[in-house]
């Protein structure tokens, strides 16, 4: 890819946020109300608010739980979406069990987890974990449940099995939806892991916003929502790096069979 080409998709996927805080600068400027503060003294406290500290005491710990909790969802939900996705009956057998669990709110377990983890970083973790590993299981499943027919009985027919069919068929053939799993998976574990740390906290983002609100520190508040906004831009960023060099074989086959047509 070329540097124009980069830099061209880089403006395309930043000019949006960057238009919206522009139009909330203007718009807010003469902004008198106690409660929506103009965007400039929201920018005033900022430095002073999540630059020290505040880093090493809230946005560390809340960035390690969310890195934990998605590596877990991760590991979890692609271990178990190849094998239920391998075996036609076991994934006919759990696809309402699965579904129904799907379908629960995770913010409802926390009471749940208090009592099993407790109020320290596992229960936050869990909570993180808890609904980053559907997308992920469930894509997964159905990532391996359309692997292409004629592949697997070549494989068969060459006595390619375990791990180098697992490592270079299932999980190949199956990453493009593993990947959409996994974008899906961590906006939801960004909310879950601010929802977390709003109860029984003493650190993280959600904590200190919750703080900030109730301290009627309004700026410092609306601060918290600006550094959320721009940890889930830069993750963002960096999952479509990742995703880029992981579905590169992807794109080449795509590019191909356009060439083809």
């Amino acid at each position: 890819m070329s540097a124009g080409t980069i830099l061209k998709r880089t403006v395309f996927f930043l000019g949006l946020p960057l238009a919206l805080l522009v139009s909330w600068w203007f718009a807010s400027e003469r902004s008198t109300d106690y409660y929506q503060p103009p965007l400039s003294k929201i920018i005033d406290v900022f430095p002073e608010t999540w630059f020290g500290d505040a880093l090493t005491e809230h946005i560390l710990p809340s960035l390690a739980r969310l890195g934990l909790g998605f590596a877990l969802a991760l590991v979890v939900g692609v271990a178990l979406g190849v094998f239920i996705g391998s075996n036609r009956w076991l994934r006919a057998l759990l696809e309402p069990v699965l579904e129904f669990l799907r379908a629960i709110p995770p913010p409802v377990l926390v009471p749940i987890l208090i009592l099993v983890a407790g109020i320290d970083s596992p229960m936050k973790v869990l909570v993180i974990f808890s609904g980053g590993v559907w997308p992920i299981l469930l894509n997964t499943v159905e990532g391996v449940r359309g692997t292409d027919e004629v592949l697997a009985d070549t494989c068969r027919s060459y006595r390619i099995g375990g791990t180098l069919r697992l490592r270079h068929f299932v999980l190949r053939a199956a990453s493009p939806q593993i990947m959409t799993g996994a974008r899906q998976a961590l906006s939801i574990c960004i909310i879950l892991m601010v929802i977390s740390e709003m109860s029984t906290s003493t650190s993280g983002l959600g904590y200190k916003i919750i703080e900030f609100q109730r301290g009627f520190q309004i700026p410092e508040m609306w601060s918290g929502v600006l550094v959320l906004g721009l940890l889930g831009v830069a993750l963002s960023l960096l999952f479509r790096l990742v995703e880029y060099w992981v579905l590169g074989w992807y794109r080449g086959v795509r590019a191909a069979e356009r060439g083809r047509l």
